[in-house]
């Protein structure tokens, strides 16, 4: 039998040179698990919105090609009757949550469906046990954590019944618990529900967790930068066979795969091959050392808060009810040259401590000092203003500044997207317009709220150069992350925050080697991270070593030194 089929599809948006899709042709059966991977703009999101009917009933697009759920025809068939058959649970919780408190979030799907209202009841509390979030039934929406509300979205997903879940980077936004609860959430959910599944993923170790290649689904599809189907198999026999290959492509693998790419060997952190290669790298200087030496004029505070306290929402004038601000007494000082990164669990008050720094939210307490920096935001669809991605990253320049427009888009893999809407643009796309743009005006204090997540591994490269390069030239850089590889490829310095208040700040490596502060924050350290912390020799050899493997250093070059 077969749930989902695609037949010789192709797409093409409207004045977008290239196709997205090209001769696409894949089954899926009911019950199977299917993972899709491929770089940024490789048509991963294009792909789950024909199977939702999303193209072309939403969005505008020429479709070549059939494709069919359960026996329909997608063009022929609206989205809502799709969405009987299909569910999808996004990497944005907010997106898939609209109702105010939990339960009725999950009867909705349930009396859309014409459930008998007497059963209703207990769906919800089946959903909500199996996504184990049972506890939550009455809680309001409005305070749900980001692992939470995914749970929460996951539940409302499946209560009905969906022969098809689509996972659309369902973790991408969580922190390493977060991450663990809503994989757990989703292998218990997807037992008792049995729906065929396709997720589509950029971090896979990640997601998979301590499982590994186990915790992923059996199949996978890759994806190749001209939209064509590269790779269909089983999913440890593609991550093998084409690990160079995914690499080249810009894609996140397991890190046993992506180490065996990069020595030509097998067996990943385990193996001596792999050791002996990491070793050499964290001996080797690089060019990069002597550019990131503080030079004339760098070290001075671009930016200051003092004893600040942040809060979503402002302090009643008359109320006598106890109030506590997300964080408080944060004193913390942004350096020209130094790139800082903020650390902490989901909740913990990173995005409002940014959005305090930058004047958009006012100080509870205390004070901010220095030039208004620019902001970055966590949503990039919430600070675009033009209606291409040119204007995008030109907007609010002053005339003549057409090279430096071209340079940016250039530089961050978007000139082919120049005439684009930025809404129309992939997640990936849309992050480095976002950096585009607001790197563009040359602020001398830049903030960040995620800028890599939902990045492959090109973008993220990418993303971590242009930050280093803007400390370089003197701004001060503060961003948020989950994503620690990153963080200790790119940070000089990390301050992390837990339980209401500041607990670190001080060097990136010091502060990842505090395993008090680590656990205290809720944070995990990739395999490979810590593996590096303790095996290098120096901070330097760290950074060299995750640098180099940035850079796909060949081999036969690390051979040679």
């Amino acid at each position: 039998m077969t749930l989902v089929s695609l037949r010789d599809v192709s797409v093409a948006f409207p004045r977008r040179g290239t196709g997205v899709l090209h001769g696409i042709a894949l089954e899926i059966a009911p019950g199977e698990r299917m993972l899709v991977i491929g770089g940024s703009g490789s048509g991963k999101s294009t792909l789950l919105q024909l199977v939702t009917g999303v193209i072309p009933h939403s969005v505008t697009a020429q479709v070549e090609g059939t494709v069919t759920v359960s026996g329909v025809d997608t063009r022929t068939t609206s989205v809502v009757d799709l969405s009987r058959t299909v569910a999808v649970l996004a990497q944005d919780p907010a997106s898939g949550i609209c109702l105010p408190t939990v339960e009725e979030e999950i009867a909705l799907p349930l009396e859309n469906r014409g459930v008998d209202p007497t059963a209703i009841s207990g769906l919800i509390d089946a959903a909500l046990c199996s996504a184990g979030v049972a506890h939550l039934r009455t809680r309001r929406t409005t305070r749900l954590s980001g692992g939470e509300g995914q749970r929460v979205a996951l539940a409302a997903a499946l209560a009905a019944g969906p022969a098809l879940l689509l996972l659309d980077e369902p973790t991408s936004m969580l922190d390493s618990e977060g991450v663990a609860a809503v994989r757990d959430a989703i292998a218990s959910s997807v037992a008792r529900y049995a729906p065929a599944v396709v997720l589509v993923e950029h971090r896979l170790d990640e997601f998979a967790g301590h499982a590994g290649l186990a915790a992923l689904p059996e199949r996978t599809i890759v994806l190749g930068a001209a939209g064509t189907l590269a790779a269909d198999g089983p999913t440890r026999e593609v991550l093998a066979d084409h690990a160079r290959m995914l690499t080249a492509a810009g894609c996140w693998l397991p890190i046993g795969n992506e180490l065996d790419a990069v020595f030509g060997t097998v067996g990943g952190l385990e193996s001596p091959a792999v050791r002996a290669g990491l070793t050499s790298l964290a001996r080797r200087s690089t060019a990069d050392e002597a550019a990131d030496d503080p030079g004339p004029g760098r070290g001075t505070t671009l930016l200051a808060a003092t004893a600040l306290s942040v809060s979503r929402t402002r302090r009643p004038r008359r109320s006598r009810a106890p109030y506590t601000p997300v964080l408080s007494g944060v004193d913390l000082d942004l350096h020209a040259g130094q790139v800082v990164a903020l650390l902490g669990a989901n909740g913990s008050g990173k995005s409002t401590l940014l959005l305090t720094l930058a004047g958009l939210l006012p100080a509870a307490a205390g004070a901010v000092t220095g030039e208004r920096p620019g902001m970055v935001f966590q949503n990039p669809e919430h600070q675009f203003v033009a209606h291409t991605v040119s204007d995008e990253v030109g907007y609010g320049l002053p005339p003549g500044s057409g090279s430096l427009v071209a340079r940016l888009l250039d530089s961050h893999g978007l000139a082919h997207l120049a005439d684009q809407s930025p809404h129309r643009l992939s997640g990936g796309e849309k992050r480095r317009v976002s950096l585009a743009a607001m790197l563009a005006h040359g602020r001398g204090t830049l903030l960040a709220d995620e800028p890599t997540f939902g990045l492959d591994r090109r973008a993220t490269i990418s993303v971590i150069t242009a930050l280093r390069g803007a400390a370089r030239d003197g701004a001060a850089v503060l961003f948020s992350s989950h994503d620690l590889r990153t963080v200790a490829t790119l940070a000089d310095r990390a301050v992390v925050v837990a339980d209401g208040r500041m607990i670190a700040n001080g060097p990136v490596f010091e502060v990842l080697r505090d395993a008090a502060v680590l656990e205290s924050a809720h944070l995990g350290l990739p395999p490979l991270v810590r593996w590096l912390l303790e095996n290098a020799g120096s901070d330097a050899g760290v950074l060299r070593a995750l640098r180099a493997l940035d850079a796909e250093v060949p081999v036969e070059a690390v051979a040679a030194s």
